[in-house]
């Protein structure tokens, strides 16, 4: 659940993919009615025998970075309360602290040009393992155009309906959080939720017998779906002003939800929170989605 007037937190490091990452955060915070904290995290390190001028030129170099960017924001969304923050530190140390005192942190991401993935860098990766509230990952390019669907004549527009949210949903590990946050963005932009299930066929299927009339595949396909239905019951009637369409669905869960992200203004997807022998990770299917989505990926941590 968001914090009470948290902040919608942004990482700042003066390149274009951070910025796309503070509009975006930006307009979220319109849409949520709280303030956008611009966090810059200066690594700085004196080099031997530098004078003190070139120190003040360094400190005032690093603060232009919050400070123009807080000015760029106010000139677009004149409505938008801004607090701006540097931190001196490591980024992927730093970064999971805001992220511990926002309702959210939103990260800028680079494209990689010519092909359809985009860079993640170790600061983010690194944040996106170890935060403990939602993480957004914003690539470089994105415009509130995107958001929306296109107009009746098929070009960007702001003032037509928000695409769907996309929500990848694991019934093996039911998450309140994860399935909150999907429909309170949903909620908030008055957007379709789209809930996608996947499944395989266990391989001792293959040798039941089938009920008549139907078979092994069929069978578990209706008791995934009835399963999903139950699952979302009550978030429907939590939520009823949130259209939802679900589908459960065989086969494998990151090429379903790259698919459906196509078409999407925010895909949403879990972290487990639980540490492994070897610390902190990212599972398979939220690091594919994160290499190669190009729309906006909300991770959501969750025990």
């Amino acid at each position: 659940m968001a914090l009470v007037s948290a902040p919608i937190a942004v990482g700042l490091d003066g390149s274009p993919e951070s910025m796309a990452g503070a509009r975006w955060a930006a307009r979220d915070a319109l849409r949520r009615n709280l303030p956008v904290r611009l966090v810059h995290v200066w690594n700085w390190h004196p080099h031997p025998g530098e004078t003190s001028d070139g120190l003040e030129a360094q400190r005032h170099w690093a603060q232009r970075i919050p400070r123009e960017a807080a000015a760029e924001l106010t000139r677009q969304y004149p409505a938008l309360e801004i607090v701006i923050d540097q931190v001196g530190g490591q980024p992927a140390a730093v970064l999971p602290v805001v992220a511990e005192e926002a309702a959210l942190l939103a990260l800028g991401s680079p494209r990689i040009k010519g092909i359809s993935g985009f860079l993640i860098g170790s600061a983010s990766l690194a944040t996106v393992a170890c935060a403990e509230r939602p993480v957004v990952l914003v690539r470089a390019g994105e415009t509130a155009e995107d958001e929306h669907q296109p107009d009746k004549a098929g070009l960007p527009s702001t003032d037509t309906p928000y695409r769907d949210v996309v929500l990848g949903l694991d019934l093996a590990r039911p998450c309140d959080e994860l399935l909150e946050f999907a429909f309170d963005a949903a909620l908030q932009r008055s957007a379709r939720l789209h809930v996608i299930h996947c499944w395989k066929m266990p391989s001792a299927y293959k040798y039941r017998d089938a009920t008549v009339g139907s078979t092994p595949e069929s069978a578990l396909a209706a008791q995934q779906t009835h399963a999903l239905t139950e699952m979302l019951r009550p978030w429907r009637d939590k939520y009823p002003a949130v259209e939802v369409m679900a589908e459960s669905v065989p086969g494998r869960p990151a090429e379903h939800l790259l698919t459906a992200s196509a078409d999407t203004s925010l895909l949403v997807v879990g972290r487990r929170t639980s540490h492994s022998p070897i610390g902190r990770h990212i599972g398979p299917i939220t690091l594919a989605v994160l290499h190669h989505c190009s729309a906006p990926v909300a991770v959501v941590p969750h025990a």
